[in-house]
């Protein structure tokens, strides 16, 4: 049957769909940021070398978190093709080789990074005390990757089938498990030993372990899409298959690196600039996930939804699913723009009520409101590359923006021009533009629409 034949839902049951996907999504964010915050106010009360022992370790959390999120795209995009084609043999073979493929991965990472722990803080400069501390908690917290590469899989492949209600389930579980946890042994409550920041890794991979069993009962309960297949058969790699998801999850991994480095090298130069431009970089960012979070969401939803219609070889429905996606995301993003824009220093004096901080982080949530309509159209526009399996595209929009754009002009701004942390803030203006530009020229000429099966298919 041609695609112009078949029944789409009308625009408000997609509507629903949208935002039924997008509404975990966002309270799945304010859940992970609410556990952060109370893991830093805890280990706050121990002391600042605790807080940048924990600070140095999560940079290398971090990369590995990256590398397999990027596998994990691989498998959404996979699962949401699958998925709209109705290939449920499909579907069960890459949950099944993109499962197996990250566990062996991870254990390999694991081991290394407990092994040589200190190898890795080193490149931090970190002595003394801090050092100690950071090794002690990087090779606690090491044992939790693992169980954060499943927790990883499992959101992504569940969000690639439309599902974002359960991998917001898990979230909450093992954000509870984690913060209670964490009070128990960080402080020595209820007869538990105080272990400081030992204790706070212990909650941190203990949570990623109760997460992981909750996500892999899911897919492998009586119920669950992997019902029957957890047997002997299941531990066969098929080495096409992930080849095939890595080839298209890596562009994600290495855009989400990419960001690593580049925040990294941004606080470095941001320090040159004093701790009052640090704390209200810090603060505006914190105040600027408020208008991300919703973002996040619409971006999955054009993945999913995309892929989905790609998978369904239905190039109409993939093109309504995108229009109401992008005008969503352009009416949400416009109330939060609203705030951050005339109501800026009310937003700050939540978060501080230090009257400097609050003067310069004005500066920063009025520029950033400029922006923010075109870094959200952009996301939504890169989630839809994703589905259609143009992974790489949003690699490049990145990694031009961020190399090209964002940390040399920021260098040049601040340092020569003068305009010292305002020059940082502008460059990134700069660079959200410059991406939106070339997101949009990508989109329009990979013209996925015409390209209705999945991209292993392609000539």
């Amino acid at each position: 049957m041609i695609a112009e034949e078949k029944r789409h839902p009308c625009k408000q049951e997609i509507r629903r769909k949208i935002y039924g996907m997008i509404l975990p999504i966002c309270l799945e964010n304010i859940l992970q940021m609410l556990a952060g915050f109370l893991s830093t106010a805890m280990i706050g009360r121990t002391g600042a070398v605790a807080v940048a022992a924990v600070g140095l370790s999560m940079r290398i959390t971090y990369i590995v978190w990256a590398l397999f999120k990027g596998v994990a795209t691989g498998g959404t995009v996979f699962a949401a093709q699958a998925f709209g084609a109705q290939d449920h043999k499909k579907l069960r073979n890459v949950i099944q080789q993109t499962l197996l493929s990250s566990i062996l991965l991870v254990i390999v990472i694991q081991q290394g990074i407990y092994w040589k722990a200190d190898f890795f803080i080193q490149w931090f400069h970190a002595e003394g005390e801090l050092l100690a501390q950071s090794i002690l908690y990087l090779k606690i917290v090491s044992w939790g990757l693992p169980f954060l590469a499943i927790m990883l899989v499992v959101a992504g492949v569940l969000q690639g089938m439309g599902n974002t209600k359960t991998p917001m389930k898990i979230a909450l579980i093992m954000n509870v498990v984690n913060v209670m946890v964490s009070y128990l042994l960080i402080f020595g409550k209820l007869g538990f030993p105080k272990l400081g920041v030992a204790g706070a890794a212990v909650g941190t991979a203990l949570a990623q372990l109760v997460g992981a069993l909750v996500g892999l009962y899911t897919l492998f309960h009586r119920d669950g899409v992997m019902a029957g297949l957890l047997g002997p058969s299941f531990f066969k790699f098929q080495g096409k298959r992930i080849k095939d998801i890595y080839q298209m999850g890596m562009p994600t991994a290495f855009e989400s690196i990419f960001w690593q480095i580049c925040t990294i090298l941004l606080t470095r130069l941001i320090l040159k600039f004093g701790v009052t431009s640090l704390a209200a970089h810090q603060l505006g960012l914190q105040a600027e996930a408020i208008s991300y979070m919703p973002a996040v969401g619409f971006s999955v939803a054009a993945t999913a939804f995309v892929g989905q219609a790609i998978g369904a070889r239905d190039p109409d429905l993939g093109k309504k699913y995108m229009e109401e996606i992008i005008k969503g995301s352009i009416v949400l993003t416009s109330i939060s723009v609203s705030i951050l824009f005339f109501f800026p220093s009310q937003v700050m004096g939540i978060l501080t009520n230090q009257a400097d901080v609050i003067a310069l982080g004005v500066k920063y949530l009025m520029l950033m409101a400029i922006v923010q309509i075109p870094q959200n159209v952009a996301g939504v526009l890169n989630g839809a590359l994703r589905g259609a399996g143009f992974t790489k595209a949003p690699m490049i929009v990145a990694g031009t923006g961020l190399w090209l754009v964002r940390l040399p002009f920021a260098y040049i701004l601040s340092l020569y021009f003068d305009f010292h942390v305002l020059g940082v803030w502008l460059a990134m203006t700069l660079d959200l533009a410059f991406r939106f530009v070339l997101s949009c020229i990508l989109y329009r000429r990979k013209n996925i629409y015409q390209y209705m099966y999945p991209q292993e298919e392609r000539a």
